[in-house]
């Protein structure tokens, strides 16, 4: 509750002229997955606004790392929808971080102050895991999904496949975050992509 009044969210309600007393929220108690990688999937390309395009950005861990504001780039690919089984890699990753944590919770923040014009879908309040991420420095140069290529297009067409799912139900494009772990694919959050 206490990140209501931290200094971002008084920021940014200032800055999208919110009155802060007219905010509201909730918190949502999930289970968080010992990911082995976690992925945001835009079903419409952001860097083009291509509707034939899934971009997909990956990182070791949590999603944390991708969502916050931490170094470096996460692996990136593109998936026409017409072929889902062809993503093509365009960024290598290169966070010198994961984040790593046993089974736990995470008690995320909701709020009717969520998705502001220019947060791109950016959480106004904190979202805390009850148990402390461990911070492990990442070697790609042994990591599968960088050395199996095999491996690598597997994955990335599940993730493709399950942004087109999605996107379908919704009808709309969709901003989709989700994990890996031991190969299945869990989805976290989906929202309209801004």
């Amino acid at each position: 509750w206490a990140s209501k009044w931290n200094e971002r969210a008084y920021i940014s309600c200032r800055k999208a002229s919110l009155n802060h007393d007219h905010l509201c929220m909730a918190v949502l108690v999930q289970e968080i997955i010992s990911a082995d990688y976690a992925f945001v999937i835009h079903t419409r390309n952001p860097l083009s606004g291509d509707t034939s395009e899934i971009y997909t950005e990956v990182v070791k861990g949590l999603g944390e790392t991708l969502v916050g504001a931490y170094p470096g780039r996460a692996m990136s690919f593109i998936t026409k929808k017409s072929n889902l089984k062809s993503p093509k890699v365009v960024g290598f990753p290169s966070k010198q971080i994961g984040l790593f944590i046993k089974k736990s919770l995470i008690f995320r923040s909701d709020s009717n102050g969520e998705d502001l014009e220019g947060y791109a879908g950016a959480g106004l309040y904190d979202s805390i895991p009850m148990d402390e991420e461990q911070e492990v420095l990442l070697d790609y140069s042994c990591d599968r999904l960088m050395v199996d290529k095999s491996f690598q297009l597997s994955l990335f067409s599940k993730i493709a496949e399950v942004g087109n799912i999605i996107e379908g139900l919704y009808r709309s494009a969709q901003d989709i975050e989700g994990v890996v772990k031991d190969g299945e694919i869990y989805v976290v959050q989906t929202r309209p992509q801004m």
